[in-house]
C-alpha cells in the first residue's frame, strides 16, 4: 500500500448519492426503535453490506478509499440519522485507522469483505485504569481467552470482539475473538438514559479460542489514536446537533397552535420561535465545522505518517489529539444546548414520548460522559500554557502521567 493508493479521489456528491437513501431509511424508524428498545442488528448489517464500514479501506483492497474528512461528514450525516450506529461502530471505524496505520492488508480485505468489529476492552472494580485482568494462554496451536470487560461498545453487533489480555509472562496482547465463537457471551444490560441502543454492555470470555494469526502485538498504535476515538463522539454529537435542527424546523412547521402573547398567527411566522430554531441552526453548523476541521488534521497525521519525517508526523499527530480535545470542549456544551433550546420554540405537546425528542439531549449527555470534559480543558490549558503533552495513550496499571510519550504503546482503554 502507497501513499499513492491509499485513498482515490471521490466525489462528495457521488458518496452522498449513495448513502443518504439508506440513512433516510435508518432515520425513519429511529423513533420506534428508541420507544421500543430495538437494537440495531439490522442497520449496522446493511451498513456493512453497503460498503460503509469499509469507506477507508484501499480501493485495491477492496474498500472505497476515501478520505477522513469525507468519512467522518457521512458519520455525522450518520449520527443525524441514528446516533446510536456511530457510537456503536467506534471501535471499528479507530480498528480500521490503526490497521491502516499498520499497513495491515489482511484485516483490511476481512473489513473489505464485510467483517464488522465490536470492542471489549474495559475493566472496573480494583483493577487500576487501563489494568488487565483478563488472561491469554496457549492451547495446543491456539489460545484461550477467559475475562470479563463493561462497556463493550457495538460488540453485540459485531463479527469480531477485539479485546486486551494478557499472557503469564505479562505481554498485553489484543485478542480478535469471535463474536459467536463458544465461550463467548455478550450481555445487553447496559441501562444508561441516553445512547440506550449501542449495547455498550458486558462481555464475558469462558476458555474463548482464539487462533495465534488473531492475536496482535499489543504496540504500534497510531500515536493519534486517541484522538480518533474522541472525534468519533464529536462527530456524533454533531450528528446530533443535526437532527435536532431537522426535528424542530419540523415540528414547528406543522403546529397551528400559538400563544396570545406570541408574535405571529402561527409558530412557524413567530419571530422569536425562527430565533430559536435560527441557533440551533448555528450551534449544529459550529459543531459539525469543529468534527471536520479535526477530520482534516487526522488526514494531515495519515499523510505525514507515510511521507515525512518522523519529527513532522509526530507534530501532525499531537495536532489530532489536541483538536480533538479542544473541538470536545466546545462541542459538548453546544449540542447539549441545541438539544435544550430547542423546547423553546415548541409547546408543552413536544414533550411527549412518542416525539422522543428527549433523546437528542439524552445522547449529548452520555456522550459527553463518557470522557469527561474538565479533564479535555485542563489538558489544553497546561499545553497552552507550558507545553505539557500528556499520555494520550493510557498503559496497563499506570494512571496518565503528564509529559510521558503518547506514542507509547500499551493496553489501551478508551473508556466507552
Amino acid at each position: 500500500m502507497t501513499a499513492e493508493t491509499l485513498t482515490t479521489p471521490v466525489s462528495w456528491s457521488s458518496l452522498s448519492a449513495r448513502f443518504r437513501p439508506l440513512f433516510e431509511e435508518i432515520a425513519a424508524g429511529a423513533v420506534q426503535r428508541e420507544t421500543e428498545r430495538t437494537n440495531l442488528h439490522r442497520e449496522v448489517r446493511l451498513l456493512a453490506d453497503a460498503g460503509f464500514t469499509a469507506l477507508r479501506v484501499p480501493v485495491e483492497l477492496g474498500g472505497g478509499g476515501v478520505s477522513a474528512p469525507q468519512f467522518f461528514r457521512l458519520l455525522i450525516e450518520l449520527a443525524a440519522a441514528e446516533s446510536n450506529l456511530a457510537q456503536a461502530l467506534r471501535s471499528h471505524i479507530t480498528f480500521v485507522e490503526e490497521r491502516l496505520y499498520a499497513n495491515d492488508a489482511g484485516w483490511l480485505r476481512r473489513v473489505a469483505e464485510g467483517a464488522v468489529l465490536g470492542n471489549a476492552w474495559t475493566e472496573t472494580g480494583p483493577v487500576p485504569v487501563g489494568g488487565v485482568s483478563t488472561t491469554i494462554t496457549r492451547d495446543g496451536g491456539d489460545y484461550l481467552v477467559n475475562g470479563t470487560k463493561y462497556y463493550t461498545t457495538g460488540s453485540l453487533y459485531a463479527d469480531w470482539i477485539m479485546t486486551g489480555a494478557r499472557t503469564s509472562d505479562g505481554a498485553d496482547v489484543i485478542a480478535l475473538v469471535r463474536r459467536d465463537a463458544p465461550g463467548v457471551e455478550v450481555i445487553d444490560d447496559w441501562d444508561g438514559f441516553g445512547q440506550r441502543l449501542t449495547a455498550s454492555g458486558t462481555t464475558v470470555f469462558r476458555n474463548a479460542r482464539v487462533p495465534a494469526a488473531d492475536v496482535l502485538a499489543d504496540t504500534g498504535h497510531p500515536p493519534y489514536d486517541t484522538g480518533v476515538y474522541q472525534l468519533i463522539h464529536v462527530a456524533t454529537l454533531a450528528g446530533i446537533a443535526r437532527a435536532a435542527v431537522r426535528d424542530v424546523a419540523a415540528e414547528v412547521r406543522g403546529r397551528t397552535r400559538t400563544f396570545s402573547h406570541g408574535n405571529g398567527t402561527r409558530p412557524s411566522g413567530d419571530v422569536q420561535v425562527q430565533q430559536v430554531v435560527g441557533e440551533v441552526s448555528a450551534l449544529a453548523f459550529a459543531s459539525e465545522a469543529a468534527a471536520l476541521r479535526v477530520a482534516e488534521l487526522l488526514e494531515d497525521a495519515c499523510q505525514a505518517h507515510r511521507e515525512l519525517s518522523q519529527a513532522e508526523a509526530d507534530d501532525a499527530a499531537l495536532a489530532v489529539e489536541f483538536a480533538s480535545a479542544q473541538a470536545q470542549i466546545v462541542v459538548t456544551e453546544q449540542v447539549q444546548r441545541a438539544a435544550s433550546i430547542l423546547f423553546n420554540a415548541l409547546g408543552a405537546s413536544a414533550t411527549r414520548r412518542g416525539l422522543q425528542l428527549d433523546r437528542h439531549w439524552r445522547n449529548a449527555r452520555t456522550i459527553s460522559s463518557h470522557n469527561p470534559v474538565i479533564y479535555k480543558s485542563r489538558i489544553v490549558g497546561d499545553w497552552e500554557i507550558n507545553g505539557t503533552v500528556p499520555a494520550f495513550v493510557w498503559r496497563a496499571g499506570d494512571a496518565p502521567a503528564a509529559g510521558s510519550n503518547p506514542t507509547t504503546g500499551g493496553n489501551i482503554s478508551p473508556a466507552q
